[in-house]
């Protein structure tokens, strides 16, 4: 990248929590996004990364810096932005009654202690509590996750309790594989890493977002309360097992009525919509940001 041209750029728009603060001083205005919602909050209070001054700060996490949240706001004042999903590369795709439901998920991840709590980011302590389901429902229940040399050893694990593993590489190695395989699929089953239960992020997955906009009613787990996602009409959102497998057959009840209130959930998150908004608002960002974003940044 040529440096000096991005920075006459009215704004850099900045995903990566790690950019240099020698990088984001080049542009006359620039805007953070967070998208590790709670853990990246964590991070910073514990000191294992520094996030650079920027002139606003927003974040995916719908918790983040209100009183709902279990974890500390840094001293920033964190703007929410729904997530994007750009409705027209992830049309309806109709399937049949037979199809599974499906997630692409990492398994494994990292442990660690904050304020005396273990904040654990290793999604498959969260699927084993789940991992029982198939014998309550009917409906086939199928993971692609990143397993590499240990597929076989969690395939043997999984399969003879009803799940159908797959290896998220086969399935999503191109944009193409990763649309088709969630088209494919009847709706979205899938558990959150349990640091986003135990810090209460109210955060929903992009993956999610496209199983909703493809029209697949997801079925997902609880990670705060929310005033933009609902508990069950087209997202269907469980705390135990009992919910998970209620929220499956309410589906199953009434699929067709479930798979349109999944599209029209989508649109809400419409990329054009939500980065318009954040745009406008972080070109319009005023000096008290900045400030506390320095503030923020001398803390750390």
């Amino acid at each position: 990248m040529d440096l000096e041209a991005a920075a006459e750029a009215d704004l850099l728009l900045n995903l990566w929590h790690s950019l240099p603060a020698s990088v984001v001083s080049r542009f006359r205005r620039s805007a953070f996004v967070d998208t590790d919602p709670g853990l990246l909050q964590v991070w910073m209070a514990r000191g294992d990364l520094q996030v650079a001054p920027h002139h606003i700060s927003f974040t995916i996490g719908e918790t983040v810096g209100t009183p709902e949240a279990r974890f500390p706001d840094c001293g920033l004042r964190w703007h929410h932005t729904r997530p994007p999903v750009f409705l027209r590369e992830w049309p309806p795709a109709p399937v049949g009654p037979s199809a599974p439901y499906t997630t692409v998920t990492h398994w494994w991840g990292s442990t660690f202690e904050f304020q005396g709590r273990i904040i654990n980011e290793e999604k498959y302590i969260s699927f084993l509590e789940y991992q029982d389901l198939p014998s309550k429902t009917p409906v086939r229940l199928e993971l692609a996750i990143c397993l590499a040399e240990r597929y076989e050893e969690w395939r043997a694990c999984m399969e003879p309790l009803g799940w159908r593993i797959r290896e998220a590489w086969e399935v999503s190695a191109t944009p193409e594989r990763y649309r088709a395989y969630i088209q494919q699929s009847r709706g979205e089953f899938s558990c959150a890493k349990p640091s986003c239960v135990t810090l209460a992020n109210a955060w929903i997955s992009d993956r999610t977002l496209c199983y909703l906009a493809s029209g697949k009613p997801a079925v997902v787990q609880h990670t705060g309360t929310s005033r933009i996602l609902p508990d069950n009409e087209g997202l269907f959102r469980f705390r135990n097992m009992d919910e998970a497998v209620r929220a499956l057959s309410a589906v199953e009840s009434d699929y067709a009525r479930h798979s349109r209130l999944a599209r029209e959930l989508a649109a809400q998150f419409d990329a054009r919509d939500v980065v318009a908004r954040v745009l406008e608002r972080a070109l319009a960002a005023t000096g008290s940001d900045r400030e506390r974003a320095a503030i923020a940044g001398a803390r750390a």
